[in-house]
C-alpha cells in the first residue's frame, strides 16, 4: 500500500546542518566549514515521501511540470545509501533521457505532461528491494526555466550547479537572477559566476538533501526553479594517496572479475598501500580475454554513460588499435565528473580521464563538475602565455562549445579531444611500462610502485632515456615552468620577461611545448601526443608565445612567435626529430618513428603581431569555414557569425595532471 507525506527535509532524511561525523562511528578528516553567506528563502521547499510495501521509499518534489528539470530519490527508511547501489529504469510514459541510473538520486526533464512511472532496484547489506513510482506531470503553464543538475555528491566535495539561459535562442540570462536555500544545511556558496553557483558540500551525520532556488526575471515575468544536491555520509578518510573526498565510483562491466580490486584499489578514500600486481596486474599481463574486453572490464566510472561513450568510441575511433595496444599498460580507466585535470598515476597504474572530452549529450555534461581547476592562477605575474590548439585545414578540431549553450555533438567531434588526451596520458603509462618488459614483471605481491622505483633508479624510463641522449638545454624555460605548473613565486627577472625573451628561450630549444620543461615525464608524453595526432590525422597542434593581458581571449592576446606542427620540425642542429622518432619506437614499437617522424609535414611559421585568431588560417590549404556552432557564440571579425567555431583559449599544460616522478 502505497502512504504519501509532506515532510520538511530535516524530517526526511534525518538531517543535520553543520557537524563532521559518521553516524557508524568512522573518524572524517575533519572539514571546517567557512560561514554561511547565502541567505535561506522566505519560504522553504517541502518535498513528499512515499512509503511502498518494503521499507524502500521515494522522496520527490510536490509537483513536475512538463518541460521541467526533476528529481527522484530512493531511500531505504534511515539508512545511509554509501554502502548500496541503484539501478533505475523508466516504465511508462514518453521516453526520457535518463543519465544518472546508477545513483540514489535520479534527475531527468520531462518532455510533456502525461503519466509515468519509474522502477529502482536497491540491492546491498543483505537486502534487495524493487519498487515504481508513478508520477502524473502537469502541462507547462509558464516561461520555461531550469537549474541543472539534480545530483549526489559526497561531503567535502565540489558543487556546480547551472541556470540555464532562456529566449528564443537560449542567450539571455534572466534579469536580477538570485539564488537563496530553500532547505537543507547551511551553505558558503560562490556567486561570482551568477549562472553558475559553487560551493563544497559539508561534512553531514547523515544522507542530506540541499535545495537552492534560483529567481529572476525574463521579459516582466518572475521564473523560478530549484536544483537538488543529495550530500552523502561517508566513511572516514583513511588513505594517505586520496586524502582529498572523491566521488563514488562503480565497475562499468558488473560482472567484471576485478569489480572488487577496482572498488579497492584505483579511487577509494581508504586505500592504504598500493594494490598487489596479484590483486590488480597491467591488462597486458592477462591473457584470457580479447583487448576490448580486457579494457572494459577494467573501466570505473561515476555514472553509467561515462563507460558507454568509452565503449562506443573504442568500437568505432580507433581503427587501428593505437589505443587498445596502449591501453595494455595500465590496470585501470577511472571516469568520474570529479576529476579535472586528467593524469596516469603509478601508485595504482590508473589513467583518471576528465569526462569533459567523453560527452555527447547535453545531458551527459550536465553532471560533470565544474569546479576550477586547482591551478587556473598559476603564472598569473608572468608577462606571457604559451596558447596551443589542435586545427586541420585552418580551422579548430575541437567541438567543446560553451557550457550555457547546452549543445549536443557527435562521436566524430568528441573523438579529436579525447584521442589526444588518450595519446597523451597513455604515453605516461607506456613510458613507465611499455609492452617489451611485461614479462619483466611477475604477478605476485610486489607493487607497480616497487618497479617503478627500480627501473627509475636505473635510467630505465622511455623518459630517462630521452632526457640522457637529448636534453632541453633552456635553463630560463625550466625555471619560469615551476612557476606555471609547480605554483611558485615568480622572480621579479622572471615578471620582467617580455614574450620576445621567451621567444628567444623557446624557439632554439627541442622542446614542443613550454609543458615539456614542467618534467621528464611530461617532454616525453608531449612528443607523442603531437607526433601521433599528426600522423593518424592529419591534426596539427599550434603552439604559440603571446602576451598576457587581463581575461585573455584568442581576439586580445598577440602572437610574439608561433609554430603549427612543431613536431615536424627538421631544422639543422634541431633534434625534436631524434627525440620524437625514439619515443615513438619506444611505446610502439609496430611503427617506425624515423619514417613516420620524417613524413610529417614542415612546421607553419605564425605572422608576429597578430592576434591567435588572425593566425588561424596560416596553412597553405584554402580556408574552410570555421565549423558552423550556434550563432549565440562570440563574433570574430570578417567572419560571418553563423560560421564561428572559437573554442576557449587553451595554455598549456591545462589538461593534465603534472606527470612526476612519484
Amino acid at each position: 500500500m502505497w502512504k504519501l507525506n509532506t515532510l520538511t527535509l530535516a524530517s526526511v532524511l534525518g538531517l543535520t546542518a553543520c557537524g563532521g561525523g559518521n553516524s557508524d562511528g568512522d573518524n572524517n578528516t575533519p572539514i571546517d566549514p567557512p560561514p554561511p553567506n547565502l541567505n535561506r528563502c522566505e519560504q522553504q521547499t517541502q518535498l513528499t515521501v512515499t512509503s511502498t510495501s518494503s521499507v524502500l521509499e521515494f522522496v520527490s518534489e510536490p509537483a513536475y511540470t512538463a518541460n521541467q528539470s526533476a528529481a527522484i530519490i530512493a531511500k531505504i527508511g534511515d539508512t545511509d545509501s554509501k554502502d548500496l547501489a541503484f539501478n533505475w529504469l523508466q516504465t511508462a510514459g514518453q521516453p526520457l533521457i535518463l543519465k544518472s541510473v546508477k545513483s540514489p538520486i535520479l534527475a531527468f526533464q520531462f518532455a510533456d505532461a502525461g503519466d509515468y512511472s519509474f522502477s529502482v532496484n536497491v540491492s546491498g547489506n543483505g537486502m534487495s528491494f524493487n519498487e515504481t513510482l508513478n508520477i502524473s506531470v502537469s502541462a507547462m503553464t509558464r516561461t520555461q526555466f531550469n537549474v541543472r543538475s539534480d545530483q549526489q555528491v559526497v561531503e567535502g566535495n565540489d558543487v556546480s550547479v547551472r541556470a540555464d539561459r532562456v529566449g528564443a535562442l537560449a542567450d539571455q540570462i534572466p534579469s536580477d537572477l538570485s539564488w537563496c536555500i530553500a532547505s537543507g544545511p547551511e551553505l558558503n556558496i560562490d556567486t561570482s559566476n551568477i549562472e553558475r553557483p559553487q560551493f563544497k558540500a559539508p561534512a553531514v551525520d547523515s544522507d542530506t538533501i540541499a535545495i537552492l532556488r534560483a529567481t529572476g526575471n525574463v521579459d516582466g515575468e518572475e521564473v523560478i526553479d530549484e536544483v537538488l544536491t543529495l550530500i552523502t555520509n561517508e566513511s572516514g578518510i583513511t588513505s594517505p594517496y586520496f586524502d582529498k573526498p572523491v566521488a563514488r565510483t562503480f565497475t562499468y562491466r558488473e560482472s567484471s572479475t576485478y569489480k572488487n580490486a577496482l572498488n579497492s584499489c584505483v579511487y577509494s578514500n581508504q586505500l592504504l598501500s598500493p594494490c598487489s600486481i596479484q590483486t590488480l596486474p597491467l591488462l597486458g599481463q592477462t591473457i584470457s580475454l580479447s583487448e576490448k574486453e580486457k579494457i572494459m572490464e577494467r573501466v570505473q566510472v561515476s555514472h553509467q554513460w561515462m563507460g558507454e561513450n568509452f565503449e562506443t568510441f573504442l568500437d568505432n575511433m580507433d581503427p587501428n588499435s593505437d589505443f587498445a595496444q596502449l591501453l595494455q599498460s595500465v590496470t585501470a580507466i577511472v571516469i568520474s565528473y570529479d576529476i579535472r585535470p586528467s593524469f596516469y598515476w603509478v601508485v595504482t597504474g590508473a589513467i583518471y580521464l576528465d569526462p569533459t572530452d567523453l560527452w555527447l549529450l547535453a545531458e551527459e555534461r550536465d553532471v560533470i563538475n565544474e569546479a576550477a581547476d586547482f591551478r587556473s592562477a598559476f603564472g598569473n605575474q608572468l608577462g606571457f602565455i604559451m596558447p596551443w590548439r589542435y586545427v586541420k585545414d585552418n580551422a579548430y578540431v575541437s567541438y567543446s562549445s560553451p557550457r550555457e549553450l547546452r549543445t549536443d555533438r557527435t562521436m566524430v567531434q568528441m573523438s579529436p579531444d579525447l584521442s589526444s588526451l588518450l595519446f597523451h596520458e597513455l604515453a605516461h603509462a607506456n613510458d613507465f611500462f611499455p609492452s617489451s618488459i611485461y614479462d619483466t614483471i611477475p604477478v605476485d605481491n610486489q607493487t607497480l610502485l616497487d618497479h617503478y622505483n627500480r627501473r627509475t633508479a636505473a635510467d630505465e624510463l622511455i623518459s630517462d632515456q630521452v632526457t640522457n641522449l637529448y636534453p632541453l638545454l633552456s635553463n630560463e624555460m625550466y625555471s619560469l615552468a615551476d612557476v606555471s605548473f609547480r605554483g611558485e613565486t615568480a622572480t621579479a627577472a622572471q615578471q620582467a620577461y617580455l614574450p620576445s625573451d621567451i621567444t628567444g628561450f623557446f624557439s632554439d630549444d627541442n622542446a614542443t611545448d613550454y609543458y615539456a620543461y614542467s618534467t621528464s615525464r611530461e617532454d616525453t608524453a608531449m612528443l607523442f601526443e603531437e607526433a601521433m595526432m599528426s600522423y593518424r590525422y592529419g591534426i596539427m597542434r599550434d603552439v604559440g608565445i603571446t602576451d598576457n593581458p587581463d581575461n585573455a581571449t584568442a581576439f586580445s592576446i598577440t602572437v610574439d612567435w608561433g609554430q603549427r606542427g612543431r613536431i615536424g620540425e627538421k631544422s639543422s642542429g634541431s633534434t625534436i626529430p631524434q627525440r620524437a622518432a625514439f619515443v615513438i619506437n619506444q611505446i610502439l614499437p609496430t611503427l617506425d618513428g624515423s619514417q613516420l617522424i620524417g613524413d610529417l609535414p614542415l612546421p607553419i611559421q605564425m605572422t608576429q603581431g597578430q592576434s591567435w585568431l588572425e593566425n588561424l588560417t596560416i596553412s597553405s590549404q584554402l580556408s574552410l569555414a570555421l565549423q558552423k556552432m550556434s550563432p549565440a557564440q562570440s563574433t570574430a571579425p570578417n567572419v560571418p557569425q553563423e560560421q564561428q567555431f572559437i573554442p576557449e583559449l587553451r595554455i598549456s599544460g591545462d589538461r593534465h595532471k603534472m606527470n612526476e616522478s612519484q
